[in-house]
Parts: structure tokens; sequence; C-alpha cells
């Protein structure tokens, strides 16, 4: 039976963390009950200045982290730790140095039991569908920024996860390498039609991979949910960034994110 709702349900989500201060122990609100919701095949940014709860967010949808309130569900079932219908790209790709290109994409697959024949098999699939079919056998330290990102992208996609969790991911590439890595991503979630869930500090980025970015204040509130009218697929992204709906979009989101910098008192006038 196929679930009717959205994907991912998150609820009131709240965060808090404790610190130890001089003075005794202070409460920091990383989260401040969020809800929103992703649909089956949605791209979803989520952006804001540094430490407003992005990655927060996302690593208790990862089941890495634990709320301190709230909820968060895939396809109606409740999150509880980590699980195979979510996958993560991390900023930097974290590969093991002692396993070669296709090893490390296979890693997933040994944890969840599938027979070497298999998955080498889907491993192969993978690195043909992110372009390093040609560079299986080379070590991390072998392969360049942008292709540990690859082997990386193809690691998280090898459990055919339900969501796709991404950090950054291009955060540490160069800006020539980095447009490559977008126009790869919106080719990968053409092909796949994978959940997407992605945090980033680049407008531009958001505006053009996403069909929803979600903006958040530095007191880890979301200030507003913007749709991207910008038909898929996407595959010319240097005339998209051209087009009136990419620059009123990019120009709102910076509008709203210098916004939300203002003092809680400022907002409300």
């Amino acid at each position: 039976m196929t679930f009717a709702g959205p994907k991912v349900r998150v609820r009131d989500l709240t965060k808090e963390y404790y610190v130890s201060t001089g003075g005794g122990t202070q409460v920091v609100n990383a989260l401040n009950g969020i809800s929103f919701d992703i649909r089956a095949g949605e791209f979803v940014a989520l952006t804001g200045r540094s430490g407003c709860g992005k990655t927060t967010s996302l690593r208790i949808v990862l089941g890495l982290d634990e709320q301190t309130s709230g909820t968060v569900e895939i396809d109606g079932r409740e999150v509880n730790g980590c699980g195979y219908d979510r996958g993560m790209v991390f900023q930097h790709a974290e590969l093991l140095p002692w396993r070669t290109a296709i090893e490390n994409i296979e890693f997933g697959l040994e944890l969840k039991g599938v027979r070497k024949d298999e998955r080498r098999s889907i491993a192969n699939k993978m690195l043909d569908l992110v372009g390093l079919k040609k560079s299986a056998d080379r070590r991390p330290y072998q392969l360049s920024g942008g292709m540990k990102q690859r082997v990386g992208l193809a690691r998280a996609l090898t459990t055919d996860p339900e969501v796709l969790l991404m950090d950054e991911p291009f955060g540490a590439l160069d800006a020539q390498i980095r447009e490559e890595m977008q126009t790869e991503l919106l080719s990968l979630h053409e092909k796949t039609k994978k959940t997407v869930m992605f945090v980033t500090h680049d407008i531009d980025e958001a505006v053009l991979l996403s069909d929803r970015v979600v903006i958040f204040t530095p007191h880890g509130t979301i200030h507003e949910i913007v749709d991207i009218n910008i038909p898929r697929p996407r595959n010319d992204p240097i005339g998209i960034r051209g087009t009136e709906e990419f620059q009123n979009k990019r120009y709102h989101i910076w509008r709203m994110l210098k916004l939300t910098d203002q003092r809680p008192a400022d907002l409300a006038m």
C-alpha cells in the first residue's frame, strides 16, 4: 500500500544543547519548533546563516541526533535512529583511505549483508551513474575533490534510500567543479527521482537545484518557505541563471536572509 502523505514530515522539532559556563549551565536552542513537509521526489534546500539549525535538522532526520521534542516521519513511520531508507552525503566525502572507489561504494551494502557479487554489480552501476567507471580501482588519494564527492554520492545511492540527505556536499569544491557537480546532481535527480533534503549556504545553488527553499532564522526557526517555479528537467543551468524566475527568487531569498539577521524586535516591525 502506497503512503498518501508527505515523504518527510517534520513537526514542532526542537533541539536543546547544554553548555557549561563559568556561572553554571546554559541552554542553547538550536531548533525552536520547526515544521515542514517534503513531497516524494521533491528537492528541498535548507539555507540560512551558520549555526541556525540546518545541519542539526538534517542529522535528526537521518537519525544521528535525537531531538528534544517534536517528531520526524518518513512515509508515516516515526524516525528512531538511522535506517536504510535514508542516505547521507557529507560536506567531505569521508572515504575509507584503504579502500578503492568501488570498495567504498560497496561499504553500505556490506553492512546490509548483500552478497559480494550482487553488491559489486550494484556498485558498478552507481559508478557508471556518477561517471566514474574508469576510476573504480583508484584509492581516495588518487581522486580529485569532485571525484571523491561523486564516490560519496554513489555510496549513498547504493542502498536505494527513500530520502537522500546532503550536507553542503559541494561547499569545499572550487567554483568550476562545484558547477559541474550541480549539473551532475540535476541529472541524477532527474534519473532517480529521489526525495532530496539539501543544506547549502549558496543562494544560487539553492535556487538552481530546488523545488522549494526553506529559509532558517539565526534563532532556529523557519522564516519562510519559497517555491521555485523553474520547470524540470533543468538541462541548461547557465540558461536558468539568466531567467527572470531565477533572478527574482535569488534576490528575494537574499533579502529575507538579510532580514533574518536583524534582531527579533526589528523583525516584528
